[in-house]
């Protein structure tokens, strides 16, 4: 009996010993996949795959082998996504979640849809089925060599064409498949033969063998000589039709490794976030400041603050800045994947979140970490107030102070090889821009202006010896927000204007759901996916602070500029044609003081004259009066009247400034009066709303591009004509 226990005893090591070789080549399948996709977390993976390979192994009854791999699986989903309590009723509500979200995209074929926690599942329940078809291949059936020539296969293939380098995987996958068969045919021959398993020397004598053989045939195949390729490599070739010069295609989305941009991007319009929003608005994630010719670095010494009662001191801008108070929501999906807060400009204070995260706030770059004790996690949501910034023109223009130390030294920072033809396309952009904001707003139009095309795919990336700028600028011209924002940056600080690189993400889509907040103020919901995922460019100016620019062709800067008519007044009256009233208040005069002039005329008059005299200059005062009396009752219409045959046959900014200050006034007497803070864009919104229109703000658009871009716009001029026209007669009807 003790003799038949020995026996089976052997024959358990020896399965198991063809068994953990069966791991070790699925091993080898796994391990291209940190390479050559986006698969993170891949330690985890083998961790998991190895428990249920020993599991299956130790042959135990399915009903607490299942229950066992079961947990194993519940176990790293949770520390990987959830991050509520295990097996408690939130954790079971995102799980449910989960399911019922993923089997939605499953049916609707949206295969770029599944979240990273389903798509994680089912590599796990991969995993798990794969230790029982291994099992019974190898210990069962005892039939391996398909799968070691298709493991040989799957490797050469990955190493022929991919990054993946698949030399040290051939050398391990040969001597593990040696050993497996070698034993796999000693145990098929004892078996045959009916030999039995006893006498340690006797196997010893048997399998020494097959490993000294197993030695010699690695040391020969090692040191062999080995002839040169009869191919070309072809992963070259494959980069370079795709666009991937050394990256692989990627998918859109917030990612933090910038240190070789370019190459395609395959759109994903997963959803990230949820934001309650007043309009369209950029969420900032982080700055970069070092440019490295190829991409972006952070090479600043972290300056991390732990965030105390939700006080996140992120002011990118000084006191100086005119605010309004204003509060959001955000809302991240469960498998967004992002440990960080994203952020409006000005934000201020986190008025709620959940308390077992604690928030590092980064003042170098404005990064805000989320973790749960030592461990990186994505924040569920919070409510946050911030103070929403509006930059004046005039006071940018005026910024000409002198740049702080610290600004100068890290934010003009270029490498040594940045090619000459950069730095004079910088010269030529900037000549004759009197003051930082216009040389900054030139810079930003140059790609607009100059046949720059937006695209995702078919996207070249420089060779070795090639700057990612100068690729963009001189050669392709053609790209992603990365391109126009890094081209950007690096093209002011050649003009020596402090600027640095920004990311985040762009509004979103609105959704129909609203929610009113603490100002009293009703906001929408607005959907963000990683389509939605952004780069962007802020420029220093001194007593002003960052200011947000927006390069990329097809996008516009939600950042809100303004007037101060108080202020500019004066400079305005001078540079257009007097206003409506003073013509009025010229022609018709001062009644008083035309009495008295009347009355000196008349005054030399002989006392001759009659009654009916005295009458008849009476009756021309009182037509004079009447007359101009009728002129400033109905001044709005006779100047609208006047002004648009002008505005028809006069195709010039100065026309459309004179139009649109008009425009202005009628709206604020007929209409809805405009208070001294309230903005173009503002008043516009409020127009509009009042017409239920949006008339106003693309006559509005229009008149900031011929005011501050100096464009006449002669192939729009007939639409905003029509457009102005419309506002007047609804305005006086």
């Amino acid at each position: 009996m003790m003799q038949g226990l020995s026996q089976d005893h052997k024959q358990f090591y020896y399965q198991l010993v063809i068994y953990l070789c069966g791991f070790l080549l699925f091993w080898e399948w796994l391990r291209p996949l940190e390479k050559i996709t986006d698969t993170e977390n891949i330690g985890i993976f083998i961790i998991f795959a190895a428990f249920c390979f020993f599991i299956s192994a130790l042959q135990i009854s399915w009903w607490m082998g299942m229950p066992l791999k079961l947990i194993g699986l519940i176990f790293i989903l949770d520390g990987l996504f959830i991050y509520n309590s295990l097996f408690s009723l939130d954790w079971f509500i995102v799980v449910y979640r989960q399911l019922v979200y993923n089997f939605q995209m499953i049916q609707a074929q949206n295969w770029w849809g599944m979240t990273p926690f389903f798509r994680s599942l089912l590599f796990l329940l991969l995993l798990w089925l794969m230790s029982y078809l291994l099992y019974y291949w190898f210990v069962v059936a005892k039939r391996l060599f398909v799968f070691v020539l298709m493991t040989f296969i799957f490797i050469t293939v990955v190493d022929t064409f991919t990054v993946y380098d698949g030399k040290w995987a051939i050398v391990r996958i040969f001597i593990i498949s040696l050993v497996a068969l070698g034993i796999t045919n000693f145990s098929k021959e004892m078996e045959t033969e009916e030999i039995p398993l006893k006498g340690v020397s006797k196997i010893r004598r048997l399998i020494l063998p097959l490993f000294g053989m197993i030695l010699l045939s690695t040391i020969v195949g090692y040191a062999a000589p080995k002839p040169d390729p009869k191919w070309a490599d072809p992963v070259p070739y494959i980069e370079n039709a795709i666009g991937g010069g050394g990256k692989v295609v990627q998918k859109v989305g917030y990612g933090e490794d910038d240190t070789r941009l370019g190459g395609s991007f395959i759109q994903d319009e997963t959803p990230v976030f949820q934001a309650a929003a007043q309009g369209e608005r950029y969420w900032r994630i982080e700055s970069k400041n070092h440019y490295t010719g190829k991409g972006w670095e952070n090479t600043l010494e972290p300056e991390i603050e732990i965030v105390q009662d939700g006080n996140l001191n992120l002011k990118t801008y000084e006191k100086e800045v005119k605010t309004e108070e204003r509060y959001t929501i955000v809302n991240f999906t469960p498998d967004a994947n992002i440990d960080k807060l994203v952020y409006p400009y000005g934000a201020g204070d986190l008025e709620s979140y959940p308390e077992q995260f604690e928030l590092h706030s980064n003042q170098t770059n404005g990064m805000v970490e989320t973790f749960v004790g030592n461990n990186p996690r994505q924040i569920p949501g919070y409510k946050m107030k911030f103070d929403d910034p509006s930059f004046e023109y005039d006071q940018l223009r005026n910024a000409d102070g002198e740049d702080p130390d610290y600004i100068k030294d890290v934010y003009l920072q270029l490498p040594e090889t940045l090619p000459n033809r950069v730095r004079n396309l910088a010269a030529q952009i900037t000549e004759g821009e009197e003051n930082r904001y216009d040389a900054a707003k030139a810079v930003e139009s140059y790609f607009s202006a100059n046949g720059f095309e937006y695209a995702t795919k078919d996207v070249p990336v420089p060779e070795e010896n090639q700057d990612y700028v100068d690729q963009f600028l001189f050669e392709s011209q053609r790209g992603y927000c990365d391109n126009f924002s890094t081209s950007m940056v690096v093209l002011l600080r050649a003009a020596d204007i402090p600027a640095r690189w920004v990311k985040g993400f762009t509004g979103g889509e609105r959704t129909e759901e609203t929610v009113i907040l603490d100002d009293d103020e009703t906001y929408n919901f607005y959907q963000v996916t990683n389509g939605n995922a952004h780069s962007w460019v802020e420029v220093y100016f001194p007593e002003v602070g960052w200011v947000p620019f927006e390069p990329t062709q097809g996008f516009s800067n939600p950042t809100d500029f303004y007037i101060d008519f108080e202020e500019s007044g004066n400079t305005n009256s001078e540079e257009t044609a007097p206003q409506p009233e003073t013509e009025n208040e010229q022609s018709t005069g001062q009644p008083e003081n035309f009495m008295e002039d009347m009355e000196e005329a008349s005054g030399g008059m002989s006392a001759a004259n009659d009654e009916s005299n005295r009458w008849f200059y009476i009756g021309i005062i009182t037509a004079v009066l009447l007359v101009g009396l009728i002129l400033y009752v109905t001044r709005l219409r006779w100047i609208s009247a006047y002004l648009l045959k002008k505005y028809k046959r006069q195709t010039d900014s100065g026309t459309y400034h004179q139009a649109y200050n008009h425009l202005l006034k009628v709206l604020d007497k007929k209409v809805l009066a405009r208070k001294s803070n309230v903005t173009l864009r503002e008043y516009a919104r409020a127009i509009d709303q009042h017409f239920q229109s949006n008339e106003m703000r693309v006559l509005t658009h229009h008149y900031e591009r011929a005011l501050y871009r100096n464009e006449d716009q002669p192939e729009q001029w007939k639409k905003v004509t029509e457009l102005w026209e419309n506002l007047i007669r609804k305005a006086l009807s």
